[in-house]
């Protein structure tokens, strides 16, 4: 008996072995491993990732390839070389974890995604052929030390975000497109050792640079101006092909402090002074130093003493003296710039500024601060008001001639339409190197100069997000405005949920939580992450765009100032927030109105504003708002083209989010963040319920497809 027991208890032990793998709970965690499944997917399933999947898995427990955790949370991704296309996904930052992310050298040719893991410190982007502008939440990544991005095509102008990156030791930018000055955050870098900048075309002074305690530093083919700060000819410095001032830098102004770096070796110095014949030498050099020091200063006083009774002498003449002066460095002033100028800040205009002019001869200063010297009564010259420049903010875009986009869309043959909006139609476009593009024809109307259009243009092209649609160029020649853009050709969304036939495929329920996720992600965009923030005003389902995989881009962004009032105001028939309606004042929380509108159609299929449903069914919003929080009531409203296949949970959390978007008071609705969270924690579910719960659910709601309409 008793070995029987014993054999017993011996078999069930096996048992327990054999099945232990099967029960006990995954070694990485599950918040972790759904994203690396997700990104797994965007990568297009790359065999050489062995051991991943898209589906199920244990990325620490089963060793993936690239992965290396500790305890239940992934910390490194090597994937550097692999050859991989496709995209790095989304949710990255939900690897709080992730310390090392090394994705270099594969040929993703993508957006950068937007949301980085926050606590990374090796970050490696480097040949890929990324497009856009660097994420912003960079700037929240207070833990990176080493940022590699180089080889690839980022564009525009970097916004000033490295103020909290005091830990980045290495930075490397270069072999991109990236415009503009460089921002002054980066006078913030404390630890920053090696920079690499070449090969970009990055305009302006380097002067940013100067305090920094680095050891290499490359700026070679850029579009840099000015000299080069004595503070950097001590390091590892590379600066050509740029367009560097020749002869002696300007002495600094009286008081300023002698020109120091940081002490590399040692974060606190001993003094203040910098020693270039090395810390051994003795108090002469001092005593040397201040001597010339007061000579110069002496020399300055005695020469604004001069300068100020020479001004005075000639303040009565014309002002073609100081324009003569001025012409050394750079051209003269038109009078009507002067009276621009003078228009910014006229209250800085004070007789103080006027002694320093005859002394900054050899200098170049910004425009504002010559502006400073003359006397606002000495111009009699009617004011020109000037249209806005539109250099001040470069065009990221290529620009085409009409002739070009005739060709492309045959002379803009009514077989090319694809679509018409409030301001303008827009045309399929095949180039001849085979490429597809579409091409929007502004209305005349809609503009009131080509001033105007290129300043829309500029805007537009710094728009860079994977829910986006891409601005490709744009052309204003012969009075004719267009731009263009990428092309999708699954149409949009509009299209799939009202004007597929009864051949098409429907959408699944999947499906349409995606499209809800990468439109939410589009405007927290373009309300949270540009600055200044971004509304969007026309936001709707025939502005969402779809690819061959399905992933929604937001279209029309950035044109909202040319989109006419009467066309705005009826919100394309039922996306309009109440207080539009009332006050015709649009906010981001209007677009988050109107992005509820839009969910609604997702979920129930039917159009915003029906006139040929019964006078109660005509208003979408206003039909399905009371009914949003009663189960039974969601599934006879939810679109009979599911056949009932959803999970039930996910549909109530789904009209749960509409409910918010859509209430009546702006100051209650979410912020899309906050939409945003709701929708990937909804995704997530999805993921790891998947099939079951449509297998087991789909049975008691399938009886009521009938009667859901």
């Amino acid at each position: 008996m008793r070995k029987v027991a014993v054999t017993v208890l011996v078999a069930i032990l096996s048992c327990i072995l054999i099945l232990e793998p099967t029960f006990i709970n995954a070694d990485t965690d599950q918040s972790d491993a759904a994203v690396l499944m997700h990104m797994y997917s965007s990568l297009n399933s790359p065999p050489q990732l062995t051991k991943w999947s898209s589906t199920s898995g244990d990325p620490c427990g089963e060793s993936w390839k690239g992965i290396k955790c500790s305890g239940s949370r992934v910390t490194e991704i090597d994937l550097s070389g692999l050859g991989l296309t496709g995209s790095m996904g989304y949710e990255l930052d939900k690897l709080t974890s992730l310390t090392n992310f090394d994705i270099s050298n594969n040929n993703l040719g993508n957006q950068l995604p937007y949301q980085l893991p926050a606590n990374v410190q090796q970050l490696n982007l480097a040949s890929n052929g990324f497009s856009g502008g660097l994420p912003y939440s960079i700037s929240t990544m207070t833990s990176l030390k080493y940022l590699n991005v180089s080889h690839n095509q980022i564009q525009g102008q970097l916004n000033d975000m490295f103020g909290s990156l005091s830990s980045l030791s290495t930075l490397d930018l270069s072999f991109n497109a990236m415009t503009g000055d460089l921002p002054k955050s980066f006078s913030q870098l404390t630890d920053i050792t090696d920079m690499y900048l070449q090969n970009n075309q990055f305009t302006g002074t380097i002067d940013v640079l100067a305090t920094l305690g680095l050891n290499n530093l490359n700026v070679e083919n850029n579009r840099f101006t000015g000299w080069i700060p004595a503070q950097l000819k001590g390091i590892n410095l590379k600066t050509g092909g740029n367009s560097w001032s020749s002869g002696p830098a300007p002495p600094p102004p009286p008081g300023t402090p002698p020109a120091s770096r940081p002490n590399r070796n040692h974060k606190s110095g001993n003094n203040g002074h910098s020693s270039e014949g090395g810390s051994g030498s003795s108090g002469k050099s001092g005593i040397s130093g201040g001597a010339i020091a007061g000579i110069v200063i002496s020399l300055l006083v005695v020469g604004a003493i001069i300068a100020f009774f020479v001004v005075k002498k000639r303040s009565r003449k014309p002002s073609s003296d100081i324009e003569k002066l001025d012409n050394q460095p750079f051209a003269p002033l038109a009078s009507q710039e002067v009276q621009e100028m003078k228009s910014v800040q006229p209250s800085s205009l004070t007789g103080t500024k006027t002694f320093e002019a005859p002394a900054s001869i050899n200098l170049r200063p910004p425009p504002m601060d010559r502006n400073k010297s003359f006397d606002e009564d000495d111009i009699t010259t009617k004011p020109i008001i000037r249209p806005k420049k539109v250099n001040t903010v470069p065009i990221n875009a290529k620009q085409y001639s009409v002739a070009d986009l005739q060709m492309a869309t045959d002379s803009f043959n009514v077989e090319n339409l694809i679509g018409e909006g409030s301001i303008g139609r827009v045309y399929r476009a095949e180039f001849d190197d085979g490429k597809v593009l579409a091409v929007k024809k502004i209305n005349s109307s809609a503009l009131s100069n080509a001033e105007d259009f290129l300043d829309i243009v500029a805007e537009i092209s710094r728009l860079h997000h994977q829910n986006v649609t891409e601005l490709v160029g744009y052309c204003s020649e012969h009075g004719q405005h267009l731009l263009v853009y990428e092309f999708h050709k699954n149409g949009s969304l509009y299209d799939f949920l009202h004007l597929s036939d009864e051949y098409s495929k429907p959408l699944t329920w999947n499906s349409r939580v995606k499209i809800a996720l990468g439109s939410a992600r589009a405007l927290e965009y373009l309300h949270e992450v540009c600055s200044p923030s971004v509304i969007h005003k026309n936001f709707k389902s025939a502005n969402i765009l779809l690819d061959t995989e399905l992933n929604p881009h937001l279209s029309d962004c950035g044109l909202a100032s040319i989109v006419r009032e009467a066309d705005q105001a009826n919100g394309g028939s039922g996306y309009s927030a109440p207080e539009v309606a009332m006050s015709g004042q649009y906010t981001i929380k209007s677009d988050v109105y109107s992005f509820g509108v839009v969910m609604l159609e997702l979920m129930t299929g039917r159009q915003p504003f029906d006139s040929s449903r019964p006078r109660s069914e005509q208003s979408l919003v206003r039909w399905a708002t009371p009914q949003l929080h009663d189960i039974d009531a969601l599934a006879k409203m939810v679109d009979p083209a599911l056949k009932g296949l959803y999970p039930v949970k996910s549909l109530s959390r789904f009209a749960d989010v509409i409910a918010l978007c859509v209430q009546p008071e702006p100051e209650f609705r979410p912020p899309m963040s906050e939409v945003v969270q709701a929708l990937v924690r909804l995704v997530q579910r999805a993921n790891m319920s998947k099939r079951t719960t449509v297998g087991n659910e789909q049975g008691s709601l399938r009886g009521n497809s009938s009667d859901q309409e």
